[in-house]
C-alpha cells in the first residue's frame, strides 16, 4: 500500500480500479482537535458536493437516497455514517474498510475536499495574505483598506 507523508503523518493511498483513494482517517490523525468524518457528511455543502461528484462518474448514483440525505443534511440532529451513505445512494467515491488496512478512503477529488473542510482556517488565512476580500484584512479591524493586504500586514508587524 502507498503512502504519502503530511505534517509527520503517514497518510495510506489505496488503489482502486486505477484510481486513488485517499485515507480520510489518516487526514484525521495529521489534525488537532475532536473531528469526525460524520461530522463532514452531515454538512449540507459536502453533501452537495459529493452528489455531483457521484452524478459525473456514477452511472448508478440512487437520487432518491441522496435525495433523502439532502434534505436532512446540515441539521442538528442528523448524522450520516459514510456506510449509510454507500448504501443509501449507492456511491462509489467514497468507502469504509474494515481489517488491517481499515479506515475511511476516498477518491483523491474527493479527499482533497474534505483536506479543505479540516483546514478552513488556514484556508482562510491564505485568502487574507492573497488578497482574495472576503475577509476582513490584518489590522484594520473589519474595515476595508485599498492598500491590500501586504500593507495590512506590515501595519500588524509595526511597519508603516
Amino acid at each position: 500500500m502507498a503512502k504519502i507523508q503530511v505534517i509527520g503523518t503517514d497518510i495510506r493511498i489505496l488503489k482502486v480500479e486505477n484510481e486513488d483513494f485517499i485515507s480520510l482517517t489518516d487526514m484525521l490523525k495529521a489534525k488537532d482537535g475532536d473531528f469526525f468524518i460524520s461530522d463532514w457528511l452531515r454538512n449540507r455543502n459536502t453533501v452537495e458536493f459529493l452528489g455531483i461528484w457521484e452524478r459525473v462518474y456514477n452511472p448508478n448514483f440512487n437520487y432518491g437516497g441522496f435525495a433523502t440525505i439532502a434534505s436532512q443534511a446540515g441539521l442538528n440532529s442528523y448524522k450520516v455514517s459514510v456506510k449509510e451513505w454507500v448504501e443509501k445512494t449507492n456511491a462509489i467515491g467514497i468507502k469504509a474498510t474494515t481489517g488491517r488496512y481499515g479506515g475511511t478512503y476516498a477518491h483523491k477529488d474527493i479527499a482533497f475536499e474534505f483536506g479543505m473542510w479540516l483546514n478552513q482556517i488556514a484556508i482562510q488565512q491564505m485568502q487574507i495574505l492573497t488578497g482574495d476580500g472576503r475577509f476582513p484584512r490584518i489590522g484594520t479591524e473589519g474595515k476595508s483598506d485599498s492598500r491590500g493586504d501586504a500593507d495590512c500586514i506590515e501595519k500588524s508587524r509595526g511597519k508603516q
